[in-house]
């Protein structure tokens, strides 16, 4: 017989639970608290802007890895799809899901770390957004890990795009993010002499995101939600080198062939499958 117990939905012999409304509970506050967060971010209740804060060392200025302010826009589509997402979860339909109580805990982990990166820009040291930036990436690996794990064919069009598609783009941003967040907080300790290596160092860097991301594309089954986002960075990130302050050619030209191949490898190997007659 076939096993069909991994579902989107509620699932033919689960039946809802204290701890399933706790969850759909916590995910909901989880997003409360960093939209307020958010708003703090963006200079509203009287907070200061992200890229105003920490002396300028988080701006799109801050290093050699920082991406280009419009980079930043992307943000924008993370936090609709986490809302879509928050929402959705919360429908009685969701409550006894598998998948939902397999992953909703760990996706609300991620949206508290995203406001508390939030509040250590505002009241903290950068090292606190490092080390917060950091427990992120972890926590988004696990996630989307499990979202790979727990996934099941004809799954459902939401369930797909507001966990596999939400979370694979969240995981890609804070995977370059985390990288520019450390780069920021180095230039700011390391010796002035290290500049003269920028160049050097700035292109290892990048092909080790460069392994990152196909790694990640590979471990997820060639998922490109993820390589879109880090895509979507590092092609910012070769504007601001190329055009903005500071430049540094050699890091913009890497930074493009990096985002052309991390985006390209899924996508030809995500058609190729769709082409792929299908087998029993």
């Amino acid at each position: 017989m076939t096993n069909t117990s991994r579902t989107s939905g509620t699932d033919a012999a689960a039946k809802p639970t204290g701890k399933d409304i706790a969850r759909q509970i916590a995910v909901i506050s989880a997003l409360g608290f960093t939209l307020v967060a958010v708003l703090v971010g963006v200079g509203g209740l009287g907070g200061t802007e992200v890229e105003n804060t920490q002396g300028g060392q988080l701006s799109a200025q801050g290093s050699f890895l920082a991406p280009a302010t419009p980079a930043f826009s992307i943000w924008s589509v993370i936090y609709t799809g986490l809302i879509a997402y928050v929402i959705w979860q919360a429908l009685p339909s969701q409550r006894a899901s598998e998948r939902q109580r397999a992953i909703g805990w760990w996706i609300a982990l991620t949206i508290v770390l995203n406001g508390l990166w939030l509040v250590a820009s505002q009241f903290l040291t950068i090292e606190w957004t490092v080390i917060i930036i950091v427990l992120l990436a972890i926590a988004l690996s696990i996630t989307f890990r499990i979202s790979v794990k727990t996934r099941v064919p004809r799954g459902g069009f939401l369930d797909a795009l507001l966990i596999d598609g939400v979370t694979g783009l969240h995981l890609g941003w804070v995977t370059l993010a985390t990288v520019a967040n450390i780069a920021a907080w180095l230039t700011g300790i390391v010796p002035e002499s290290w500049a003269d290596s920028a160049s050097v160092i700035g292109v290892v860097v990048l092909i080790a995101v460069l392994l990152i991301g196909l790694g990640i594309s590979w471990r997820s089954g060639w998922r490109v939600a993820p390589a879109l986002a880090l895509g979507w960075g590092l092609s910012w990130l070769a504007v601001g080198r190329l055009e903005g302050d500071p430049q540094n050619q050699a890091i913009g030209v890497t930074a493009i062939i990096v985002a052309v191949i991390i985006v390209l490898v899924p996508v030809v190997v995500a058609g190729l499958r769709l082409l792929r007659p299908e087998r029993d």
